[in-house]
């Protein structure tokens, strides 16, 4: 399978002020990927001394800086870029000789530039030289150490407009309507704070919630997972759930608690929301079961606990009112212990139920494009049927339709009845199909009684 990431804002380029030889900020070294990658950068600099920085301090000629001034400008210095690893410490990525120089304009003009030896410009990083009226020596920058940052005034959390996008940009949520192929929607840095941010606004969540719910509806091919806000006790997620949010949707299902992880960088533990996981988890259930499979009591691969552990009594308030919940087990792990939408239409109580349908519903679109153009009159309409018959006798049997028989589990009606002459005469073909899905097991309930034997 495919997984798309795209952007909903874009950040400014991490950067850092270069301290000169008076100690004043002066070059600027900018990373050249925008966001938060070059937050993971940092830049070394050794700078030979000047000539002129041993004059007066008792330095003789043979201790001061040998370094020789280049063609129209001073010594070179080194230009070292290093990377954070995920385990610690700084992976070396590039190391480059820069030099300032002087160079003569057409209109008889000097002018500083920045150069560097054989031509080789960095890959990670840029340096800039804001104008100034400095001379060449005043902008030598020192030997030092700067990690590239992003100014927090500029990090501003994304707003709801920033989340849904617009299509004909293919950006933000809105953006996905072109991917024809994906089948589920993730969010999860809408639970991520910015830097600076004390909190996550609530507000802020239920309407990219809502965005990602009408744009899965409008779709009808994909199912949004939303994440539980943070630091929610059984009963807040229930009043939120059902009081403030109030989603209605058997496109969504609501997932819940976080879940902790270890931090492959610092090595901690870190609680993450649990919609990733959970899209992991549905698409290990589709290759391994079906669709037809609601994946629930699938274990949480890579989870070392819970934000909350929830109890069957406080599973038994929230399950009904669509929030699946992740639980821990004695001997059996963490396990996804929940399979519902959040539709108040019994039909559509089920994840597999509205996901099946949507896959029946794509496969069909997609396997019966040959009838585009086709004459529409009884012998296509037979066709279809028997192309679409075939189709879900297959799905029947892989188990994804309840019934003894094929004639038990679907029927496809296809005729005049459906396709009168006036629909006929707009181009339109349409085919009826009806299913009963297999339903899950929630409640394993067993009899059990006293018996006397002779």
């Amino acid at each position: 399978g495919r997984c798309y990431v795209i952007s909903v804002k874009t950040l400014p380029p991490a950067q850092a002020a270069l301290l000169n030889v008076s100690g004043k900020p002066q070059l600027i070294v900018r990373a050249k990927e925008a966001g938060f990658t070059g937050l993971k950068l940092r830049v070394k600099l050794e700078a030979p001394e000047l000539p002129s920085a041993g004059k007066g301090k008792g330095k003789g000629k043979d201790e001061a800086s040998t370094a020789e001034p280049t063609n129209g400008g001073l010594p070179p210095f080194t230009l070292t870029v290093e990377k954070e690893k995920l385990s610690g410490g700084w992976r070396m990525k590039e190391v480059r000789q820069v030099t300032l120089k002087e160079e003569v304009q057409e209109s008889g003009e000097k002018q500083v530039v920045i150069a560097y030896k054989d031509n080789k410009f960095p890959e990670f990083i840029e340096l800039l030289l804001p104008a100034t009226d400095l001379p060449l020596a005043k902008l030598y920058p020192r030997t030092q150490q700067q990690s590239l940052k992003i100014e927090e005034k500029v990090l501003t959390p994304p707003t709801p407009s920033d989340f849904q996008g617009d299509v004909t940009e293919r950006t933000g949520i809105e953006g996905l309507a072109e991917l024809d192929d994906a089948t589920m929607l993730v969010v999860p840095d809408l639970m991520t704070p910015m830097p600076g941010q004390k909190s996550l606004n609530l507000d802020t969540i239920k309407a990219v919630q809502t965005l990602m719910i009408a744009h899965c509806e409008q779709m009808g091919d994909r199912m949004a997972i939303l994440d539980a806000p943070p630091h929610m006790k059984p009963a807040e997620i229930n009043k939120w759930r059902m009081k403030i949010a109030g989603y209605d949707s058997s496109y969504a299902a609501l997932y819940y608690p976080w879940i902790e992880v270890s931090d492959p960088v610092t090595d901690q533990p870190k609680l993450v929301p649990p919609s990733g996981y959970l899209a992991g988890i549905w698409a290990r259930n589709d290759n391994t079961r079906g669709v037809h499979k609601a994946p629930a009591n699938e274990i949480v691969r890579g989870a070392t606990g819970l934000a909350y552990n929830v109890t069957k009594g406080e599973q038994d308030v929230l399950n009904p009112n669509g929030v699946n919940c992740i639980r821990a087990f004695a001997g059996r792990g963490i396990r996804v212990w929940g399979a519902r939408t959040l539709s108040s239409d019994p039909s559509w109580r089920y994840i597999n139920v509205r996901r099946l349908f949507n896959y029946v519903k794509k496969s069909i679109e997609r396997g019966t494009q040959w009838v585009v153009f086709e004459p529409n009159e009884p012998r296509l309409w037979a066709r279809v049927r028997n192309a679409v018959d075939s189709f879900l006798t297959i799905v029947w049997r892989e188990g994804a339709l309840f019934g003894l028989s094929p004639a038990q589990a679907f029927y496809v009606k296809c005729d005049e009845e459906l396709n009168p002459p006036a629909s006929r005469d707009m181009g339109r073909l349409i085919v009826e199909i009806g299913m009963s899905p297999v339903k899950p097991a929630e409640f394993v309930i067993f009899r059990i009684s006293q018996w006397a034997g002779q």
